[in-house]
């Protein structure tokens, strides 16, 4: 089976991690990667889905304190100083229960999902692994509507911060007190969205970067290129940060390159973690001309596989195709395969396939 038709078969239903989905797309993944000659070690781990739940706590967390802060603000005899008092202390609170849930140093419910990692390859040494990661999620908003709730969650700990600071010299007018009710009150509403609900296809994110990452598979036949198919990359970036924790040796120095959403439209985006991976990032812009594919930074609210993999030491990128109306459909069940060819998947795999090893 071509890796074309494997995506068409795979991005027909939900593979969110840890459910049966992902399991079987794992297993028709790791038959492909076999028929071709690889070595594939199927690494499992363990995870909670509660780690996803660490921005809406962040975010109504941040909404009841702000109202606790509007009223302190907003009481001429209470005394300047307190509502400084509680703003930190509390800030600094929400952020460690976030962070925390997010990284999975602690869970809210009980519930334990396991999903792997696909490692394969042809010889013993690697030089170059290909990334991309297997599964799926469906959310209250889109991955748009997320960019937006973390916008407005920044805006509202900014302004409220600012807001502190200024009653410290003097009474804050009635009308900024109440542009801050409001916008605290919308930032709980927008976090709160984050929670999982309903499922995706997840054809843009991220069957196309698996279609890329399928592609190199199938034409390098470089023993030094290797092929990792992570899991679990919704929940935040589970998979990616296990394999970092457990096989630093094999990624120190390597080069790694991720492929994460890659729509027919919108501009190409190259993400690159550091100056180590400069020379990479600049090779394959020569190999992509004159089609331009130009750095970006990840924008705040955006994650992705090749962040924790440059911090155990690999020399990491990310390629991606994307435009707003992308993210108006990832996360959703509208990430369906409708409308999407997946010429661009193929394009990069092809490029990066053809890419000379540094």
């Amino acid at each position: 089976m071509a890796a074309l038709d494997l995506v068409h078969e795979l991005a027909s239903g939900s593979r969110e991690a840890g459910g049966e989905g992902a399991r079987q797309a794992r297993e028709r993944v790791a038959e492909f990667l076999s028929a071709r000659g690889f070595q594939v070690e199927v690494q499992r781990f363990a995870f909670s889905p509660s780690g996803l739940l660490g921005f809406p706590v962040f975010g109504a967390g941040l909404g009841w304190l702000s109202l606790l802060e509007i009223f302190l603000l907003s009481r001429p005899t209470v005394p300047a100083w307190a509502a400084l008092l509680v703003w930190i202390p509390g800030l600094i609170a929400l952020g460690i229960i976030a962070l925390g849930l997010g990284l999975g140093w602690y869970r809210m419910g009980g519930e334990t999902r396991e999903d792997a990692n696909l490692i394969a390859t042809r010889g013993e040494v690697v030089d170059r692994w290909i990334v991309a990661h297997l599964d799926t999620k469906a959310q209250g908003h889109s991955m748009a509507g997320r960019l937006v709730a973390v916008w407005v969650t920044v805006v509202a700990t900014l302004g409220l911060t600012v807001a502190v600071l200024v009653r410290l010299g003097g009474p804050l007018p009635v009308s900024a007190v109440a542009a801050l009710s409001g916008l605290a009150v919308v930032t709980g509403f927008l976090a709160g969205r984050g929670r999982l609900k309903g499922s995706s296809p997840g054809a843009r994110d991220n069957g196309s970067g698996l279609l890329a990452a399928l592609t190199v598979a199938e034409l390098v036949t470089d023993p030094r290129v290797g092929i990792v198919i992570t899991g679990a990359e919704e929940f935040g970036l589970i998979g990616a940060r296990y394999l970092g924790q457990q096989d630093a040796a094999r990624l120190q120095g390597r080069e790694v390159i991720n492929f994460d959403t890659i729509d027919d439209q919108g501009p190409w985006r190259l993400v690159v973690h550091g100056s180590p991976a400069y020379p990479l990032a600049d090779a394959l812009a020569k190999r992509f001309a004159p089609t331009s594919l130009r750095q970006h930074r990840l924008p705040i609210g955006i994650f992705v596989d090749s962040l924790p993999l440059a911090k155990a030491g690999a020399r990491a990128i990310t390629i991606a195709r994307l435009d707003w109306e992308t993210f108006k459909r990832v996360h959703t069940p509208q990430d369906t395969i409708d409308g999407l060819t997946f010429e661009s998947s193929r394009l990069a795999g092809e490029m990066v396939a053809n890419l000379a090893l540094r």
